[in-house]
C-alpha cells in the first residue's frame, strides 16, 4: 500500500512508519522537522505545518492509506495552539482525504477525551463525552475524534484508536518527567497508591494500528467508532512506576498527598501560571485527577471488531526501557 502518517517523526508515529515498512508498504510522512533516521528506512518526508493545507497537499496525493498521529500534546498552553494543532489539523486531514480519494483513515485518537474527573475501570468504548474538560488537550481531541467519526462514509472508511499512556525506548513525554520530578524528589503519590490504570508500550501501540488498517474498508460495520487499544491487562500505578525507578537506579516514591491537597494545588497553580509565567505548572488539576483515578480500558471491542494484535513481552519491555534511562 502506499501510506501516509501524520506526526510520523513523534513517538507513535515513528514507530508505525517503522513497522509499515518492515511489512514492505511504500511509506510517507508529514512532520515539521528533519529526521534521517527515517530517511534511511525508505520513508519519503514532507515537512510542513499540518494546519497549512496547501502546505502539505503533495503528501496526500495518490495514498491507499492514512494514519493521523499528529497532535499537539499536554496538560498546559495557550487554547488556539490545541484548537490549530489539534482540530484544525484535522480537518484540513479530512479534506485532503476525500479530495484525493484516499479510502482509509486511521485517528490516533486518547482516552482522556472521555475523562472528566471519575474512576473507570474495564471501560468499554461507549462511555460518553464529558460536559467540561480540565485541559485543552483533551477537549480538542475529542473534537478532532468526534470530526473523524463523522467523516466515516462510503467513500472514506475511518476509525479512531485510543492508545493510553503510551511508554516504551524513546518515550519522549511520560517516563521522562516522571523520572526528573522523582530523581528531584518532587514527585509524590496522589491518595492510597491503588488506583489501576491501563498502559500501551508502544510497538503494541503501532501494532494495534496497523492491525486495525488491515481490516479497515469503507461500508465494514465497525468502522466510524472509536476503540482502546492498550495493553492486555491493567496495573497498579504507583507499583508500577516504583518498580521500573528502581529497574533506572531511581530511589522509589514514598512520600504521597491527599487527591482534595492536589486538586487544591493544581487549582492555584493553574491560577498563577494564567498571569502570564512561562513554562508548565507543576501541578494542574487533570494531572492530579489522572494520578488519583483508576482508568482502565476493555480490550474487547477492538478484539472483536478488527482482530487480536502482536503484543510485546511486558517484562523484556520494561527492562528495555529502564535500561535506556540508567544510561
Amino acid at each position: 500500500m502506499r501510506v501516509l502518517v501524520t506526526g510520523g517523526g513523534g513517538f507513535l508515529g515513528s514507530a508505525i512508519c517503522r513497522r509499515l515498512c518492515r511489512e514492505g508498504h511504500e511509506v510517507a510522512a508529514v512532520a515539521r522537522g528533519s529526521y534521517p533516521e527515517l530517511e534511511r528506512i525508505g520513508v519519503r518526508l514532507y515537512r510542513g505545518d499540518l494546519a497549512d493545507a496547501a502546505a502539505v497537499a503533495p503528501a496526500f496525493e495518490g495514498r491507499d492509506l492514512v494514519f493521523h498521529a499528529a497532535a499537539k500534546a499536554g496538560v498546559w498552553g495557550p487554547a488556539e495552539e490545541f484548537h490549530r494543532s489539534n482540530v484544525v489539523a484535522t480537518g484540513v486531514v479530512l479534506d485532503q482525504c476525500r479530495a484525493n480519494g484516499v479510502r482509509r483513515l486511521v485517528y490516533t485518537s486518547s482516552p482522556s477525551v472521555v475523562f472528566g474527573a471519575e474512576d473507570h475501570e474495564n471501560a468499554g468504548n461507549d462511555l460518553p463525552y464529558p460536559k467540561e474538560y480540565l485541559a485543552h488537550y483533551p477537549r480538542t481531541k475529542a473534537q478532532a475524534e468526534r470530526d473523524v467519526l463523522a467523516a466515516n462514509g462510503p467513500d472514506l472508511a475511518t476509525v479512531a484508536l485510543r492508545p493510553h499512556l503510551i511508554w516504551g525506548p524513546g518515550d519522549p513525554h511520560l517516563l521522562p518527567r516522571l523520572v526528573a520530578r522523582a530523581r528531584a524528589g518532587r514527585l509524590r503519590i496522589v491518595g492510597d497508591g491503588r488506583n489501576m490504570v491501563s498502559l500501551t508500550f508502544i510497538e503494541n501501540a503501532a501494532a494495534a494500528h496497523v492491525q486495525a488498517a488491515s481490516k479497515l474498508e469503507p461500508g465494514i460495520g465497525w468502522a466510524g467508532k472509536p476503540y482502546f487499544v492498550n495493553d492486555p491487562a491493567p496495573v497498579a500505578l504507583w507499583e508500577w512506576l516504583n518498580a521500573f525507578l528502581a529497574r533506572a537506579g531511581v530511589a522509589p516514591v514514598q512520600r504521597s498527598v491527599s487527591p482534595g491537597l492536589a486538586r487544591a494545588a493544581g487549582w492555584f497553580m493553574e491560577g498563577i501560571w494564567g498571569l502570564g509565567l512561562s513554562g508548565e505548572p507543576p501541578m494542574t488539576r487533570f494531572v492530579a485527577e489522572q494520578l488519583c483515578r483508576s482508568h482502565w480500558y476493555d480490550l474487547k471491542p477492538a478484539i472483536e471488531a478488527f482482530g487480536a494484535w502482536e503484543q510485546a513481552d511486558l517484562g523484556a519491555a520494561l527492562e528495555r526501557t529502564a535500561s535506556e534511562f540508567q544510561k
